[in-house]
C-alpha cells in the first residue's frame, strides 16, 4: 500500500510539521510495510527531517530554464499549470490513501486562489482518478473569503471518503458549504498525539512566577493586505508594553515563536524593550523555537503562556499549562472553550494590554485548578485520538485486497 501525506510542510510553520510527525508516528507503527509520499511545500527539509519519499506540491513540473519561466508569466501562467496538472497526475499514479493530516488546511490565511486552495484541489482529483481514498483527519476549516478559492476547496473535501474536524467550528462551516457531514467526525488535533518532552521531578512550574509570550508575524488575514505594516506595528507595540508591565510588577517573561517568519516579530518585540522604560524587577529571556518540541520544552519553563498561533495554544494546553489567546481565527477560541478558558481569548487585532493584565492575574490566583482542568481534557483527547486510529484503520488503511489492517500495538503515547 502506497500512502500520500498531502500539506504545506517544511515551510518554516512548526504546527504544520507537528501534524505531519504525530500521523507518521501512527503510520509508521500501524502500517510499517505501507510506502509513504510527502507530497510538501519544501521537500528536502522533510526528506532530512523525516527520511521519507518526497514530492513538490507541483509535482515537479514547474519550469526551470530562465526563458519558459518568462514565457509563462507573460501567458498568465496557463502553460506552468498545465504543466503542473500533468505532473500531479503523474506522481498521484500509485498512491492507494491520500491523507491530509490536521492543519488549517480549508481556509485561505495568506492565500490567493491559485496558490494551496488550487493545489489542494488538484492533488485529490489527481488521487481520485487513480482510484486512490481521500481522508481529511482531524482538518481545521474557515473562514474562506474568496470565492474561487472555496470553490476548489469544497471541491476538494468532496472527494474525501472521510473527514475529521479538529474542532466544531469547522465541522460547522464544512456543513455551512453545503457539504453533507452526517458521516463525519471531530476528533483532537493530531498534535495533540506527539510526544512530550521530559518534564521535571514534581513539575509545578518554575520558583519565580514567568509569563511565556508567543510572539506572531501577524499583518491580517489578506496576503498583501493594505494596512499589513500599520496592523503588525501596532500588534509588535502593544505586546512590548505587555511584557514590560510584566516585568515591571517583578514577573520573568520568556519569549517564543512557532514559525521561522515570527523571529522578525521576536527581534523586533527585543528592541523596544530595549529601549523602553520602567522600574523592571523581573528577568526578560527568549529563544527562537522552531518545532513544537522545542515550544514544548519552553512553555514547560513558564506558570502561564500568551500566544497567538494556534499551534503555540495546543503546546501550552498539551504540557498543562493555562494560556491566554491573542488568536486571529475561531480556531483559537474553539480550543480554549474546550478547556474550560473561553473567557481568556481576545483578538490579535484588538486585544486591550490592560485586560491581558487581570487575566493573567486572575490565572495566577487559581493556578492549581485551572491545571487540574486542562489535565482532565488532555486525558480525555489521549482517548478520542486512539478512537480515530481504529476508525482510519478499519475503513481508509486498507491493503490491496481490501483487507482491514491489524491496529498496532502502542499507537499513540
Amino acid at each position: 500500500m502506497k500512502i500520500g501525506l498531502l500539506g504545506q510542510f517544511g515551510s518554516g510553520n512548526s504546527g504544520n510539521d507537528g501534524s505531519l510527525e504525530a500521523m507518521l508516528v501512527f503510520l509508521r507503527r500501524a502500517c510499517p510495510d505501507a510506502a509513504l509520499l510527502c507530497i510538501c511545500s519544501n521537500p528536502a527539509a522533510i526528506r532530512d527531517r523525516f527520511s521519507l519519499e518526497v514530492s513538490g506540491l507541483r509535482g515537479g513540473g514547474a519550469f526551470t530554464r530562465p526563458f519558459l519561466r518568462w514565457l509563462d508569466a507573460v501567458l498568465l501562467h496557463f502553460p506552468g499549470r498545465l504543466a503542473a496538472l500533468v505532473a500531479i497526475l503523474r506522481a498521484a499514479s500509485g498512491i492507494n490513501v491520500m491523507v491530509i493530516p490536521g492543519t488549517g488546511i480549508l481556509d485561505d490565511f495568506q492565500e490567493t486562489p491559485f496558490g494551496w486552495p488550487f493545489i489542494v484541489f488538484w492533488w485529490c482529483l489527481a488521487a481520485r482518478l487513480h482510484g486512490a481514498r481521500i481522508a481529511f483527519v482531524s482538518i481545521g476549516a474557515g473562514p474562506i473569503r474568496g470565492t474561487l478559492s472555496r470553490w476548489f476547496l469544497k471541491s476538494a473535501v468532496r472527494m474525501a471518503a472521510y473527514r475529521s474536524y479538529r474542532d466544531d467550528f469547522s465541522l460547522h462551516y464544512v456543513q455551512g458549504l453545503g457539504i453533507d457531514t452526517s458521516s463525519d467526525h471531530r476528533f483532537p488535533d493530531l498534535a495533540f498525539g506527539l510526544r512530550e518532552p521530559t518534564r521535571p521531578e514534581n513539575d509545578n512550574g518554575p520558583k519565580r512566577v514567568t509569563i511565556g509570550i508567543g510572539g506572531m508575524r501577524y499583518r491580517g488575514w489578506e496576503r498583501n493586505h493594505a494596512n499589513a505594516e500599520t496592523i503588525y506595528r501596532t500588534y509588535v507595540n502593544k505586546i512590548a508594553v505587555l511584557a514590560n508591565r510584566l516585568l515591571d510588577t517583578g514577573h520573568d517573561v520568556r519569549l517564543f515563536m512557532g514559525d521561522t517568519s515570527d523571529t522578525k516579530a521576536l527581534n523586533d518585540i527585543r528592541e523596544i524593550l530595549a529601549v523602553a522604560t520602567g522600574d523592571r524587577k523581573g528577568r526578560l529571556s527568549g529563544t527562537y523555537t522552531v518545532t513544537l518540541q522545542e515550544v514544548m520544552e519552553e512553555v514547560l519553563k513558564v506558570d502561564i503562556a500568551i500566544v497567538s498561533r494556534y499551534h503555540n495554544l495546543l503546546c501550552t494546553l498539551k504540557i498543562g499549562r493555562p494560556a491566554v489567546s491573542l488568536g486571529y481565527a475561531e480556531k483559537n477560541d474553539e480550543l480554549m472553550a474546550e478547556f474550560g478558558r473561553a473567557m481568556f481569548c481576545q483578538h490579535i487585532e484588538t486585544f486591550d494590554v490592560e485586560q491581558v493584565l487581570r487575566q493573567v492575574h486572575m490565572t495566577l490566583g487559581d493556578l492549581a485548578a485551572a491545571r487540574n482542568t486542562i489535565a482532565q481534557r488532555n486525558a480525555t483527547i489521549r482517548a478520542e485520538l486512539v478512537r480515530q486510529q481504529d476508525l482510519l484503520l478499519s475503513g481508509i488503511l486498507l491493503d490491496r485486497s481490501g483487507k482491514t489492517l491489524p491496529l498496532a500495538q502502542d499507537t499513540l503515547r
